[in-house]
């Protein structure tokens, strides 16, 4: 199920597999390919839920345009990870509606 070819981003050199984390589940991808690619290869689809309607969402562009793709990464929402490059130790979380509030040191 691994991508070979971005319209956009074009082709990519396999990195050194890393572990990261979706939803407290270990995974592994490759360094610098898309978050959205190494979630695809581990057969994750879903990436957020709509905020009204509760609505399932995944990647639909993938060149960083609309915002199907969003969701946690170590904390911060509303990352495209369709064009966000993964880096061993990422937490990634599916998010819910416009995701979580900033932390009180961010307000």
């Amino acid at each position: 199920m691994r991508i070979a070819e971005h319209p956009i981003l074009g082709t990519f050199e396999k990195g050194e597999k890393v572990r990261f984390t979706f939803d407290d589940r270990p995974m592994e991808g490759f360094a610098g390919e898309p978050i959205a690619m190494a979630l695809h290869s581990n057969g994750v689809l879903i990436h957020r839920y709509t905020a009204k309607r509760q609505e399932p969402r995944g990647m639909f562009c993938a060149i960083g345009r609309c915002t199907d793709c969003i969701m946690v990464v170590n904390g911060k929402p509303n990352v495209r990870t369709c064009v966000e490059p993964l880096r061993a130790g990422m937490a990634v979380q599916t998010q819910h509606g416009h995701g979580p509030g900033p932390s009180a040191g961010e307000r």
